[in-house]
């Protein structure tokens, strides 16, 4: 029985070498990125409900966008708070910049960020579309700039990272912040391979034509969270997709402070997975699956001192060669702090991902506010 138990753990550690090596090191050690400015015109998108206070400090960072021919579309879902005030307020002062669109509850799409999302799309002026979240801003004022600049005739997605503060003396900070350069490890990676499969909403951009290509979300739009991740899922491809990851193109938001509060933003993101293709719910299965699997096989051999050598041979050189593709990862997405926690915060993350999926497995999240 050990024996098989090794040979499956060789098996695991071959899988697991293929996806670093082979799929994640074509982002870790790409080349650095030019920024070409562009003039292309570019339609900012902001869905918000209930986000007044995010909306007065961060909707003044896009104002001051240093690009020639932008415009700004706030939309405001249906909110209870006074978001629909501060974005008048907003329209009112700068009449040729932000565009403001209202949305009231619809019935047939209650509470559905798709359909708010949709009617501010199809206000937009501008042919190209540069998406964020309404509790993030961008690091610099080249952000239109540096995202606007990956465009081309042909490359009309232009995935981007959208990162999370750093809070000091934090583990739980660490794991998030872990968990999101992970994911973008991978978006990035087999968008580089020609397969993208995934964005996210926090920094995304593409041309308008991209969104009525695919009849926009009406593929999904049963689900409530997707908007960028099934939407990249549906639409993008090997020849219209390409990356933004120099630093003046990250936007920041603030983390989840409770592990409860990201608990519950986690169980979203992962049911939505389950409506990706087929082939990349089996590849981000594989993926997950070997992680788990390489640190169980390798404590039930290693309990057993079954040809503990090898065991501990194979599992250094899995833990060498992930620790170097994150590392240049976190390099590149200046994550640098989490080289050196990057034992620690991976193993919790895998356990906590496992959690999740049984915990799915019984109750379904609730998405959008």
């Amino acid at each position: 029985m050990l024996t098989i138990i090794l040979y499956f753990f060789i098996a695991i550690v071959v899988v697991q070498l293929t996806y670093y090596l082979g799929i994640f090191s074509k982002f870790s050690f790409a080349k650095t990125q030019n920024i070409t400015p562009k003039r292309i015109p570019i339609s900012v998108i902001v869905c918000a409900k209930n986000e007044a206070e995010n909306a007065v400090k961060y909707i003044p960072l896009l104002i001051e966008q240093d690009y020639p021919d932008f415009e700004i579309v706030l939309i405001d879902d249906a909110s209870s708070d006074e978001t629909l005030e501060i974005f008048e307020l907003f329209e009112s002062q700068y009449p040729n910049l932000v565009r403001l669109v209202k949305v009231k509850n619809n019935e047939a799409f209650w509470g559905n960020k798709k359909y708010a999302l949709t009617l501010g799309i199809k206000a937009a002026k501008k042919d190209y579309l540069l998406f964020t979240d309404a509790d993030c801003y961008p690091t610099s004022k080249n952000w239109i700039t540096a995202m606007s600049s990956q465009f081309t005739m042909n490359k009309t997605i232009v995935l981007g990272y959208g990162a999370y503060e750093r809070i000091e003396k934090s583990f739980l900070n660490k794991i998030i912040r872990y968990e999101t350069l992970l994911t973008a490890l991978q978006y990035f990676s087999w968008a580089k391979a020609g397969h993208p499969y995934m964005g996210v909403g926090r920094n995304l951009a593409y041309k308008k034509e991209e969104f009525f290509n695919v009849n926009g979300f009406i593929g999904h739009i049963q689900v409530r969270s997707g908007d960028d991740d099934l939407f990249i899922n549906e639409a993008a491809n090997e020849n219209n997709t390409t990356l933004s990851y120099s630093p003046e193109s990250f936007t920041y938001s603030r983390p989840k402070e409770t592990y409860r509060d990201w608990f519950i933003q986690k169980r979203r993101h992962i049911a939505t997975a389950n409506y990706y293709k087929f082939f990349d719910k089996i590849q981000l299965g594989i993926f997950y699956s070997s992680q788990l699997l390489f640190f169980i096989l390798a404590i039930i051999l290693l309990a057993f001192q079954f040809q503990w050598i090898i065991v501990l041979s194979l599992f250094l050189v899995r833990y060498i060669a992930a620790w170097l593709v994150v590392g240049f990862s976190a390099g590149k997405l200046k994550e640098n702090d989490l080289k050196f926690w990057f034992p620690i915060v991976e193993i919790v993350l895998i356990f906590t991902q496992i959690n999740i999926f049984i915990t799915n497995i019984f109750s379904k999240p609730v998405h959008w506010k």
